[in-house]
């Protein structure tokens, strides 16, 4: 005994000071995947270190020394050392101070510490929601963020704006980034269906994504400096947790698709008394026009109730994650399928995502993310095509049926055949063959070093690839394939192939210190380089044998095609940031990142995007003791972004090849312009985050004024040069506006109940153009030269026509505003008759707990908006031709002297009536409830006996109700897709869909 009292006592001061290398992992009850950014300081040194992005830690510190845990949000901990070298630590959350994590990119921060413009959006917020892409969860739910479905076509094109359009030939899509990884948006695909397009975020699952977050400042953007102008979408996708037992999570959902709305048309026997009316007025006998009553009106169909139909949804998912102390892992397949409720219109998807994390070594971290997607997109013809679907359906006279006596579709070689225009929207949709198949893969590889504990080496290699097969046939019974004179009366065929891919590689130095209890730092420098690669081609034929032989080897005659390969492009980048706070009262953030781009000439390649933002909590002042308050905090930022999404080597005279006279040759297709360079965009915020009542509600405002200098856009030439113009930096715009978001905790008893609400306004402005020419856009109408423009002073989606003063009760004619007084009415008495900007956007959501139910209500809205009805132009055309069906609206027409009313009377072929003007356009606004659920979640003792452990059974609607004025279709759709300048017009435009649907949760362990 009394030997190892003296052992014991030799070796007391060799313990008290040996050096032990401490490390673990940080989590919490709410976040067991880790927590980063928690300090660990020695208590009573100045030592310390912070966790990495999974919670890992690793810190020096003397045997006897008792390490401080401290994280705002949670409770802090103190912890002896006691010899142990891994001290794994789970913390409290403390209701005051509880604050989420918010990835920024290339590092994380506390929401509590942000300086910038951030918004985070987690799972939960859309999980029930039926959704193809994940850009549409974010409808409603930001601040500042207007998203808009431009149509009810499954997997068709979303268009995303934060905080207003910033340019106007340039791209305006935010950027989109999964785990470090800037992919693809928009369009994959090489058609365009009537201005619709395919949307390349519809291949990623959202039922893998743990959170997005949305960035809308200079400083929040900066380390994404030329690409950030338009927004930054950060995807972090789920993984597996260290020491956690490994989940099996079942998801299925099923569902029926309806269209929200229908077109109010005239019957046979309406439309019948209507043209016989129109040519009476115009000096034609009905008769002799083949307008008989009983005879041309002895069938009436509907044709929208022809092609339209309800669909199936479906889609069914089994995610595997866990992790012991060094691997973690997180596995899924997905599978979903939705009929369109156009005929033979679908959208299926199939994928698998692997997130796998390695602790290597005690300073070596390795991880892998892969996520591969199949779809394939049958799709139909659209909006204002000719031949399209739901545009058929809707202008097709009813005096035709779709099916002969003996129940075959009638087609080109039928004598029920209408022809021109009047093809068969059935035939249109069940005969044609449109099927994109696309294959994606997003993969990437990681490695973190630990130089020291709080100095972090960090590579990434990643890539994005897309590869689009499109298979297109049109049999000799369709209006293409059989009716077109051109194609040969025997089908035609199109096959398409493409690759797309852009690779990413990065590499960041990162360093974090706390000096003291007031002090503390962390920051990153990093650079990187991102390629894209594209090559794609192909092929046509017509003259098929017959409709049993429809891939191009059958073709007779193959008279067309083309192939392209774009060289390697892309961006080389630096970049560095670092934040500083003092005492949790003063926040500093300042950031900086330069880009080269092979998109500009050299004497412009490199853009420098400096950004700078600050934070004063005035909660944490010795004066401030106002007791509902918890948190009070000014920021402000102020900085540069940019814009370089334009075509590849427009500063280069660029040579395209020719045929002249059977001889092949090459012709100038541009002139150089090396001085050709960035859009740049100067952003100032300014915000004020408020916290009340323990966190009970939470609220933020800001105010913001962006402008955008140096548009790219086409500076006219005369056409005696060869050219139309040049690419060139001419022009200037501003965004400004305000947001208002908030949350708060209504009740919390044994009823809790939350709510959720952001409102927003944008006012967007062209504030020059360098030449004087008229920039139009959309579409040519009539009496005018196109239904939009670009002007000084006004903002994009403007829109251009004839001012509309009513009918003269007398003749029944239109009157229009003449502007010039010539006596005239044409496009010099043309303008500004509105724009389809929003003058107020949001969403609220309330949600409410009551034992094992839950509820969640969310309505989302626009204001003020204009939508141009161009359908109407058709639909209500004065008896311009005979060859549509009209709306019910014309029923009110003038008809004799003495008549008031907003409708002109019907004289066939006379377009006086019918010209261009505010008459076509209408108020948009709506409110809209977007997503409605409800769900139980089943008792334990029920489900433990089957080896459950936590089952949810859910019902959920989407699109349920739709409120507003708007008399077309939908007040959301908008024909072209994507565009800035000729945004809000509806030209057939299929409406959006409601969803009804019933699901189940399964989670095993």
């Amino acid at each position: 005994m009394q030997k190892l009292l003296l052992t014991y006592l030799l070796l007391l001061p060799v313990y008290a000071f040996s050096q032990l290398t401490v490390s673990g992992k940080i989590t919490a009850v709410t976040d067991p995947s880790g927590l980063p950014g928690v300090n660990i300081t020695i208590k009573g040194g100045t030592q310390g270190t912070i966790s990495d992005l999974d919670g890992q830690y690793s810190i020096v510190a003397p045997a006897d020394a008792i390490l401080v845990f401290s994280f705002v949000g949670y409770r802090t901990q103190e912890i002896s050392v006691s010899g142990k070298i891994r001290i794994d630590v789970l913390l409290e959350e403390n209701a005051q101070q509880l604050s989420e994590v918010i990835v920024t990119g290339y590092a994380s921060v506390s929401k509590r510490d942000l300086t910038g413009s951030i918004v985070s959006v987690k799972s939960d917020k859309f999980k029930e929601i039926s959704i193809n892409g994940v850009d549409q969860a974010l409808q409603g739910q930001v601040a500042g963020v207007q998203v808009t479905q431009s149509s009810g076509t499954p997997g068709g094109g979303i268009a995303v704006r934060i905080r207003g359009s910033t340019s106007i030939s340039a791209g305006n899509r935010p950027l989109f980034v999964v785990d470090g990884i800037p992919v693809e948006t928009g369009s994959l695909s090489a058609r365009n269906f009537g201005g619709q397009t395919d949307n390349a975020l519809a291949m990623i699952n959202p039922n893998d994504i743990e959170s997005m977050q949305v960035l809308k400042d200079a400083s929040a953007k900066a380390m994404y400096g030329s690409r950030a102008s338009n927004g930054v979408v950060i995807i972090t996708t789920k993984r597996g947790s260290k020491n956690s037992n490994t989940k099996i999570t079942l998801d299925v959902q099923r569902g029926v698709i309806d269209p929200v709305n229908k077109l109010k048309l005239l019957n046979a026997t309406q439309l019948l008394e209507l043209q016989r009316e129109a040519a009476t007025n115009a000096g034609e006998n009905p008769e002799a026009l083949g307008l008989i009553p009983g005879i041309t009106n002895g069938v009436s169909t509907d044709w929208q109730d022809e092609v339209l139909r309800s669909g199936i949804m479906q889609q069914y998912q089994v995610a595997v994650s866990g992790g012991d102390n060094n691997t973690t892992f997180y596995v899924s397949a997905n599978y979903r399928n939705e009929e369109g409720v156009q005929l033979n219109n679908s959208f299926e998807r199939m994928g698998a995502t692997l997130n796998f994390d390695q602790q290597v070594s005690r300073k070596i971290n390795l991880g892998t993310n892969l996520t591969l997607s199949r779809t394939l997109n049958n799709r139909v013809k659209g909006d204002n095509f000719l031949d399209g679907v739901y545009s058929g359906a809707i202008k097709s006279l009813p005096y035709y049926v779709p099916y002969d006596e003996n129940g075959k579709l009638i087609g080109p070689g039928s004598g029920m055949y209408a022809g021109f225009p009047n093809f068969n929207p059935v035939a249109q949709a069940l005969l044609p063959r449109f099927e994109t198949l696309t294959l994606k893969l997003i993969g990437g590889l990681h490695a973190t070093y630990e130089i020291k504990p709080n100095l972090r080496l960090k590579g990434q290699v990643s890539i994005d690839y897309n590869d689009i097969t499109e298979d297109q046939y049109e049999s000799s019974q369709t209006a293409i394939g059989g009716f077109l004179p051109s194609v040969g009366g025997q089908g035609y065929g199109v096959f398409i192939a493409q690759a797309a891919s852009n690779m990413v590689s990065n590499l960041t130095l990162s360093y974090s210190k706390k000096f003291s209890d007031k002090h503390s730092f962390s920051g990153f420098i990093g650079t990187e380089v991102f390629r894209t690669f594209y090559n794609g081609g192909s092929v046509q034929g017509r003259i098929f044998p017959s409709d049993d032989f429809t891939y191009i080897t059958s073709a007779g005659v193959v008279d067309a095609g083309s192939s392209s390969k774009s060289p390697p492009g892309g961006l080389f980048s630096i970049f560095a940031e670092g934040r500083y706070d003092y005492d949790d009262r003063f926040l500093v953030t300042v950031g900086m990142r330069t880009d080269g781009s092979s998109n500009f000439g050299p004497n412009n390649r490199f853009g420098y995007f400096p950004a700078i933002s600050a934070g004063w909590r005035i909660s944490q002042e010795n004066f401030f003791n106002a007791s509902a308050i918890t948190d009070l905090k000014l920021r402000g930022s102020y900085g540069f972004t940019g814009n370089e999404r334009i075509a590849a080597f427009q500063f280069l005279g660029l040579w395209n090849a020719a045929t002249y006279n059977g001889n092949s040759g090459v012709v100038p297709a541009n002139t150089a312009n090396p001085n050709i360079k960035w859009e740049t965009t100067r952003e100032m915020n300014l915000g004020v985050d408020l916290e009340l009542w323990q966190g009970r509600l939470q609220t933020s405002i800001e105010v913001y004024h962006n402008k955008t200098s140096d548009l790219l856009l086409n500076r006219p030439y005369p056409f005696t040069t060869g050219f139309g113009g040049i690419p060139d930096n001419i022009g200037d715009m501003e965004n400004k506006g305000i947001e208002w978001s908030a949350t708060s905790v209504n009740i919390d008893k044994a009823v809790r109940w939350t709510t959720t609400v952001n409102i927003s306004k944008n006012l967007n402005k062209v504030l020059f153009l360098a030449d004087s020419i008229p920039l139009y856009r959309g579409y040519t109408a009539e009496g005018v030269d196109a239904t939009n423009i670009v002007k000084e002073g006004h903002p994009l989606g403007t829109f251009w026509g004839l001012n509309y003063l009513g009918v003269n009760p007398a003749t029944g004619n239109a009157i229009y505003e003449d502007v010039n007084g010539d006596g005239l009415i044409n496009n010099s008495d043309a303008m500004v008759i509105g724009n389809a900007q929003p003058k107020w956007i949001g969403g609220i959501t309330n949600t409410f707990n009551y034992k094992r139910f839950d509820a969640s209500v969310f309505f989302q809205f626009s204001y003020g908006n204009k939508v141009l009805n161009f359908t109407k132009a058709t639909l209500v055309n004065m008896g311009a031709d005979l060859q549509s069906n009209q709306s019910v609206e014309a029923l009110r027409r003038w008809r004799k002297p003495g008549d008031v009313t907003d409708i002109p009377r019907y004289e066939l072929n006379s377009t006086l009536n019918n010209l261009h003007s505010n008459r076509l356009l209408e108020d948009a606004s709506y409110l809209r409830l977007k997503n409605l659920s409800i769900g139980y979640t089943l008792p334990p003792k029920l489900t433990q006996r089957w080896m459950i452990d936590q089952a949810r059974i859910y019902v959920a609607a989407t699109n349920l109700f739709t409120f507003t004025k708007y008399t077309g279709s939908d007040p959301e759709v908008s024909t072209l897709d994507g565009s800035t300048t000729a945004q809000g017009i509806d030209f057939f435009t299929l409406p959006q869909v409601r969803t009804i649907s019933m699901g189940l949760n399964i989670t095993l362990r």
